[in-house]
């Protein structure tokens, strides 16, 4: 293999991993996630422990959590296929025969397609209206158009109902608009190039947008320009106005704010958004299991180191000691698992 001696850095990297065939597999490589695609997979060789976990004299819990926690979504789903045509058995229904409680409940999110998860996290959101600010907001703002896509799908598919109807029948305001508009998928992409003029425009439809008869622009702007895009207009919107956005609307919207706010948060600052609501959930009597391990499962392949960085950054105790303080059970060695590693 030859490499040009005038060639340094990321296009000299790129050529070596060219002749290796694997290119490809940087980026995959660079995540911030904590759950990586593991090396030595074998899937027969899983599928057997998991078999032998499961039908030895007494639930191998600690093996269960061991292999599904290191394995990737996509790893797993080869494994749930293979124990099912060298079995004839359903891993999933045989894993929570074998399981209960928050564990159960944990083994079998680990288990499903990330779609099937999402779609139905969203489905239990709508129905309860208490979280469907949360959750919804939650889903619909922070996966990427094609895991949106995937998961409306399969929405569709499993309640026999569009996610757009629910979202009309079961929220109003803002918060039915906000997430009406998310739902679409229209967001634009990053394209790299800085639009000043698109953002000085922004800022000043914002700062005109008074009262209930232009929350249109309110929602237009949040849900359709790019995330890297609103956080410029948020910057300037406060060296203009003196205040963080975030004020005005507060000052806006009133009782109808909340939604907006959330959706901000996400834009502002998305690891930080979730570390504010995984310390939330940590912090009830009995923790909200619901939540750990929709976000740590949901984001152990993206972003959970950043989010583990700015838990601690704000709370000044690291993520991986506040679920060992909190969490109870064997559901606790999975979400550390997850988790991975304390931050010192």
């Amino acid at each position: 293999m030859s490499v040009t001696s005038g060639k340094t850095g990321p296009s000299l990297t790129r050529e070596i991993l060219s002749h290796l065939g694997l290119a490809n597999k940087t980026a995959a490589w660079g995540t911030l996630g904590t759950l990586r695609t593991f090396l030595s997979f074998s899937v027969d060789k899983d599928v057997q422990k998991l078999l032998r976990a499961i039908a030895g004299q007494g639930v191998d819990r600690s093996t269960i959590v061991d292999v599904l926690t290191n394995r990737s979504r996509e790893q797993r789903q080869l494994i749930s296929r293979a124990f099912q045509e060298r079995t004839q058995q359903d891993l999933l229904q045989s894993l929570q025969a074998a399981l209960s409680g928050h564990l159960e409940r944990t083994v079998v999110a680990l288990l499903q397609p990330a779609a099937r998860f999402d779609a139905q996290e969203l489905r239990r959101a709508l129905q309860d209206s208490g979280s469907a600010e949360y959750v919804a907001m939650e889903i619909l703002a922070t996966r990427t158009p094609p895991q949106l896509q995937e998961c409306l799908a399969v929405y569709k598919h499993d309640f026999q109902v569009e996610a757009e109807e629910d979202i009309k029948s079961k929220t109003s305001g803002i918060l039915r608009d906000l997430l009406l508009a998310l739902a679409k998928g229209a967001r634009e992409s990053y394209c790299g190039i800085i639009d000043y003029n698109l953002a000085e425009q922004d800022v000043q439809a914002l700062e005109r947008a008074e009262g209930p008869s232009t929350k249109g622009t309110w929602v237009l702007i949040f849900t359709q320009r790019n995330p890297e895009h609103l956080v410029r207009v948020f910057r300037q919107y406060q060296r203009y106005m003196g205040h963080e956005l975030e004020k005005t609307v507060r000052n806006r919207f009133h009782g109808n704010a909340q939604a907006l706010l959330s959706l901000a948060s996400v834009i502002r600052n998305t690891p930080l958004y979730f570390a504010d609501k995984l310390h939330r959930a940590l912090q009830e009597t009995e923790p909200n299991y619901q939540v750990l391990m929709r976000i740590l499962i949901s984001r152990s392949e993206t972003d959970l180191l950043s989010i583990r960085a700015e838990f601690k950054k704000k709370f000044g105790k690291s993520l991986y000691s506040s679920l060992q303080d909190a969490v109870k059970g064997d559901c606790q060695s999975a979400l550390l698992a997850l988790c991975r590693a304390e931050d010192i």
